[in-house]
C-alpha cells in the first residue's frame, strides 16, 4: 500500500515538474526563434507562439495546475505518509511516544518539500533553459488543452489580476518596449556565441547609429564641396577635376549657390577623348535637392529610386549646405573607405600620451566612434566636432579654452579665423576615492 501512495505522489510531483518546465520554456522562448520555427511547420512551434501570445492566460492555467498538484501533493502526503512513518518510529524508538507524530509530520513535510523543490522544480527549469524554443514545442499542445479546460478559472484570474493592476495604477496593456541598448546587447551576445561576425555587428550597429540621423550630419559641407564655376576656362575645370579627384561636381555659375546641377567627371573625359574641348551645358545633369533636416535612411530610399548619386543640400530657406552621395552614407554605416589621398590627414589622430588631436570639420559620429561617446548631439543642431564646440562655449573661442564632456576635456587648439581648426580630446583622470 505504502507504494501505491508513494507512485501516487511521484506522479504528482511529475505533474508539478510538466508545468514548471512549459512555464520557463515559453517565457524564455525568443519569439522571433519560435515564429521562424512556425514558419518552417515545425510541431508545436504555431501553438507556442499563441502561448506566448497571451502570457496571462497561459500562465494563470500553468499556476492554476501547480497550485492544484503542490495542495495535493501535501494533503495526500501527510495524510497516507505520516501514519505509517509515526507507526516506524515507535516501534524503533518507544521512547518517542507523542513526540513520535510531531516528528513524523515535519519529516514528511519538509521531505514532500525538498523532492518537489529538486524534482518538480530546479531540475526541470534548468532543463527548460537549455532550449527553450524546442521543450516550448514540445509542450505547447497538452498545456493549450490545460488553458482551455481551465478557460473559466483563467477569466476569472485574470479579471481579479486586471483589477488589481488598476488598483496600482499600472495599465493592463502595457507592452515593454524593446530598446537601441537592448538591441546591441543582444547583438554583442550573438557575436560572442558566434551567430555574428564581427564585421556584422559593426554594420548592424552602424546602421542603429545613422537610422536617427539627419542628412546634415554626414554631408560634405560647404566650405569642403569642391565646385566647378561654369563660367571657368575648360582647362581650369579640367584642373579641378584632377586635383579633386572625385568623380561627381556641382557646377554653379559664379557662386556655389546658384547651382545648375551636376556633372560625372566621365562625362568630360568622354568629351576630350572624342577631341572636342570641355563643354559643361550638354554635361549638366539634374540634381537631387533634399533638406539638410531629411533622415539619412530616407535619403538612401531616395538614391535607390533614382539615377542621380549626387544630392545637393539645402537648409529652410533653400541657400545650399553641401552634398551628399551614397558613399558618405556608407562610410557613415560601415566606417572611413581606404581612399584617403597620401597626404590628406585623417579626421581623427591619436598621440603617444592616448589623446586625440581631431579635425573641426570632423563628422560628429566620426567623433562618437573614436571617443566612444554616445548622443554627442541630441536635436542636430550641428553636424561637426567644431559645431559640438560652440554649442558648448556659447560663443567663438581663444585658443586654449575648454570644457568637460562625459569624461573627456575638449580643447580648442587651433582657429583658421573664427573656424575652430583643431581640437584636442583627452580623457579626464578619475578621482581617486580616498
Amino acid at each position: 500500500m505504502i507504494w501505491a501512495d508513494l507512485l501516487i505522489i511521484a506522479a504528482l510531483i511529475a505533474f508539478n515538474a510538466f508545468f514548471a518546465l512549459s512555464e520557463i520554456a515559453v517565457v524564455s522562448a525568443r519569439p522571433a526563434r519560435l515564429q521562424g520555427m512556425a514558419n518552417d511547420n515545425v510541431r508545436g512551434a504555431a501553438a507556442a507562439v499563441r502561448l506566448a501570445e497571451d502570457p496571462t492566460g497561459f500562465l494563470s492555467a500553468v499556476q492554476i495546475g501547480i497550485t492544484l498538484v503542490a495542495i495535493l501533493s501535501g494533503a495526500f502526503g501527510e495524510a497516507q505518509l505520516a501514519d505509517p512513518l509515526r507507526a516506524f518510529l515507535l516501534e524503533v524508538f518507544p521512547s518517542l511516544g507523542r513526540n513520535a507524530n510531531t516528528i513524523a509530520t515535519v519529516v514528511v513535510v519538509f521531505g514532500l518539500a525538498y523532492f518537489s523543490l529538486i524534482c518538480g522544480e530546479l531540475v526541470p527549469k534548468r532543463l527548460a533553459l537549455t532550449n527553450p524554443e524546442r521543450v516550448a514545442c514540445f509542450v505547447a499542445g497538452p498545456v493549450g488543452l490545460v488553458a482551455r479546460v481551465a478557460a473559466p478559472i483563467v477569466w476569472f484570474l485574470r479579471l481579479s489580476t486586471e483589477a488589481i493592476l488598476r488598483l496600482l495604477g499600472r495599465s493592463v496593456n502595457d507592452e515593454r518596449a524593446v530598446t537601441e541598448e537592448e538591441v546591441k546587447t543582444m547583438i554583442a551576445e550573438g557575436t560572442e556565441a558566434g551567430v555574428f561576425h564581427q564585421a556584422e555587428r559593426e554594420m548592424i550597429e552602424g546602421v542603429i547609429r545613422v537610422a536617427d540621423r539627419s542628412v546634415r550630419s554626414i554631408m560634405v559641407a560647404r566650405p569642403d564641396v569642391v565646385w566647378i564655376d561654369s563660367d571657368d576656362p575648360p582647362d581650369e575645370v579640367f584642373r579641378t577635376i584632377v586635383d579633386s579627384g572625385h568623380s561627381r561636381f556641382p557646377v554653379s555659375r559664379g557662386e556655389v549657390d546658384a547651382v545648375l546641377g551636376i556633372v560625372h567627371a566621365k562625362d568630360l573625359f568622354q568629351q576630350m577623348r572624342s577631341g572636342v574641348p570641355i563643354d559643361l551645358a550638354p554635361a549638366i545633369r539634374e540634381p537631387l535637392y533634399v533638406d539638410e533636416r531629411m533622415p539619412i535612411l530616407r535619403m538612401l530610399d531616395r538614391f535607390k529610386t533614382s539615377n542621380v548619386h549626387m544630392a545637393i543640400v539645402l537648409d529652410e530657406y533653400g541657400s545650399f549646405q553641401g552634398v551628399v552621395t551614397p558613399m558618405d552614407i556608407l562610410t557613415a554605416i560601415a566606417g572611413d573607405m581606404p581612399e584617403r589621398a597620401e597626404d590628406e590627414e585623417p579626421d581623427a589622430i591619436q598621440r603617444d600620451d592616448g589623446s586625440w588631436l581631431i579635425d573641426g570639420s570632423a563628422p560628429i559620429d566620426v567623433v562618437e566612434r573614436t571617443l566612444g561617446l554616445k548622443a554627442m548631439t541630441q536635436d542636430d543642431d550641428f553636424a561637426t566636432v567644431a559645431g559640438f564646440m560652440l554649442h558648448h562655449f556659447g560663443h567663438i573661442p581663444d585658443p586654449g579654452e575648454s570644457f568637460a564632456y562625459e569624461g573627456w576635456r575638449f580643447e580648442v587648439v587651433d582657429l583658421d579665423g573664427r573656424r575652430i581648426d583643431k581640437v584636442l580630446a583627452e580623457r579626464l583622470e578619475p578621482i581617486p576615492v580616498s
